[in-house]
């Protein structure tokens, strides 16, 4: 059990984290990129099974390993390389510590077989991840905050509704639940609120974009995959998950239309394909769980793409917003082209990850008859190719330039890590057998059919279309976009305020009613026991002596009549 613990994937990105802390130069960027290398080379080497210890007279299962562990574990160690790469210039030793300990955690929450240990491990990525958003300046320390306030209601949720399952049930081990408790709902609330379900959603479009350049490609991958992996362990073929999913989805892709803030609407962007991923783990068929594990796997690639772009627009221009930006393809090639390819991805184009990832999840939803879900995902796979897949790419690198930016493709090194996360996307699209061995359940789907092909070509021709038709309306504008956020920024603010000036008149007024009372108090004494008070003024030998002795007399004649 020692030597398990010993070698387990998140011990080495642990073990990476504690290094860099002494490291520089070129031992600095040899552990950034060794130690998740590392970790995904332990990932292959986890045997099947589990590693169980006593905590308390609970068994605890510190590492339980099966397919979905392995597909997860992977695709989360391969993705803290390529963001390690991505940051491998950067200066914050405190941000990649941190990334570091983050995708740990990540790790750990995957392994993790009961729900002391996956609490602990999902306490360390909200910790951590806080950090990763501090460290985005002084404008991430507001949406820092609220981050954190939002991510440790979720923990508060998960830890309560832990406490009563395992009260009731009398076992910490992670199994399938049914939500006909209030334990389970609690758990399942706190999940919620990490995958970005309303009402507490806009964390990610609030924390993700104020966070710096490389902060938000770990941001991207590690938080809410993970809560998608807890709901596919704990929550598979909830049917109130369908609906949540939808909303999602529908919110991210309505938002994400009319952002002007790239990496704004890249955050939109993630909650309406995480919301895909959710209502797939309501549906719970073999078919759609695959879909879910698939799906996530291939998104945590091509969003950590485009948000890549996003980041190398942002390090080489100093700007994010489209109505500043346009017409970079001439400028950054390699980060124009690597740009289409995750927008293609994301779009579910044929030949990329997309594609033979989000349709089992579509097919799931036709097979079990599900008719209004599978309309709403259609036109979110529509939706998808109009905000990220022709939107996004269109303004930013092939529009008419807004003004002359003399700027280049980024470094190296992030170069390289747009263009690996690339292949990977197209590979995976032409070769899908490579990611469907790693499904935890045996996979009969198909996804190159002539059928496929041509829905998802005319879907595709139909979200062109209407990009087209509304490319007016589409165009970037200033301002803002007001989100549920607004709740606790503005009216729980001016709440709180209110509830200041209410408190601080209550309190003016209960210490001057108090020293009012402690004034006629104090005058009262000084009457009685002043110095020319009744008792405190020098009283006569003979009248001292006439009290003496009636107070003598009245105890003696109380004395004898009792």
């Amino acid at each position: 059990m020692t030597t398990s613990l010993f070698f387990s994937p998140a011990t080495a990105l642990l073990a990476g984290a504690l290094a860099l802390l002494f490291t520089t130069g070129i031992a600095r960027k040899a552990v950034l990129l060794a130690f998740p290398l590392l970790a995904l080379v332990l990932v292959w080497q986890v045997p099947t099974g589990s590693v169980t210890a006593n905590y308390l007279g609970y068994a605890l299962i510190p590492i339980r390993a099966d397919d979905l562990a392995l597909l997860f574990g992977a695709v989360f160690a391969l993705a803290a390389f390529l963001g390690t790469l991505y940051a491998l210039d950067r200066s914050s030793t405190l941000e990649l510590t941190s990334a570091l300990v983050y995708a740990a955690g990540a790790l750990g929450v995957v392994y993790a077989g009961d729900w002391i240990t996956l609490f602990v491990w999902w306490e360390v990525m909200a910790i951590a991840s806080t950090i990763i958003v501090v460290c985005g300046g002084e404008k991430a320390h507001g949406p820092a905050f609220r981050y954190a306030l939002i991510h440790f209601l979720g923990g508060v949720l998960l830890m309560a509704g832990i406490a009563g399952e395992i009260a009731m049930s009398g076992s910490a081990t992670i199994t399938s639940l049914k939500p006909d408790s209030w334990a389970r709902w609690l758990i399942l609330a706190g999940l919620l609120v990490n995958v970005g379900a309303p009402p507490f959603w806009a964390w990610v479009s609030d924390a993700y974009p104020a966070s710096s350049w490389s902060g938000m490609v770990f941001l991207s991958v590690f938080t809410t995959k993970t809560a998608v992996y807890v709901l596919m362990r704990a929550f598979p073929g909830v049917e109130v998950l369908v609906w949540v999913g939808l909303v999602m989805a529908i919110y991210g892709i309505v938002y994400a239309a009319l952002e002007n803030d790239i990496r704004r609407l890249l955050a939109f962007a993630i909650v309406s394909q995480m919301g895909i991923k959710v209502a797939g783990v309501g549906i719970g068929t073999p078919l759609a769980l695959n879909g879910v594990a698939a799906h996530s796997a291939a998104a945590v690639i091509y969003t950590a793409l485009l948000v890549m772009v996003a980041g190398s627009v942002l390090r080489q221009t100093g700007k994010t917003r489209l109505n500043e930006l346009s017409g970079l393809a001439d400028a950054m090639p390699l980060t124009a082209f690597a740009c289409m390819i995750g927008a293609l991805a994301i779009a579910a184009f044929p030949l990329t990850s997309g594609f033979v990832s989000k349709s089992m999840i579509i097919e799931a939803a036709a097979k079990e008859h599900l008719a209004g879900a599978w309309i709403l995902l259609m036109a979110v796979s529509a939706g998808a190719v109009l905000h990220a897949g022709l939107r996004l790419p269109w303004l930013l690198f092939f529009g008419a330039p807004k003004e002359r930016l003399h700027v280049s493709d980024p470094p190296q090194a992030m170069r390289i890590a747009m263009a690996l996360a690339a292949v990977l996307c197209v590979v995976v699209g032409i070769v899908p057998d490579g990611l469907y061995v790693l499904l935890p359940h045996p996979v009969a789907y198909v996804p190159y059919t002539a059928s496929h092909i041509l829905v998802q070509i005319q879907l595709l021709a139909f979200a062109a279309l209407v990009v087209y038709l509304m490319r007016d309306w589409l165009q970037p504008q200033r301002g803002i976009t007001l989100d549920l956020d607004w709740l606790y920024r503005r009216l729980g603010a001016w709440i709180a305020r209110g509830f200041d000036d209410i408190t601080d008149r209550g309190w003016t007024r209960l210490v001057s009613n108090l020293n009012g009372k402690a004034a006629r108090l104090h005058e009262l004494l000084l009457a009685y026991h002043g110095p020319t008070g009744t008792f405190g003024r020098t009283w006569p030998t003979g009248t001292m002596a006439f009290w003496t002795t009636f107070l003598l007399g009245a105890f003696l004649l109380i004395a004898a009549m009792g």
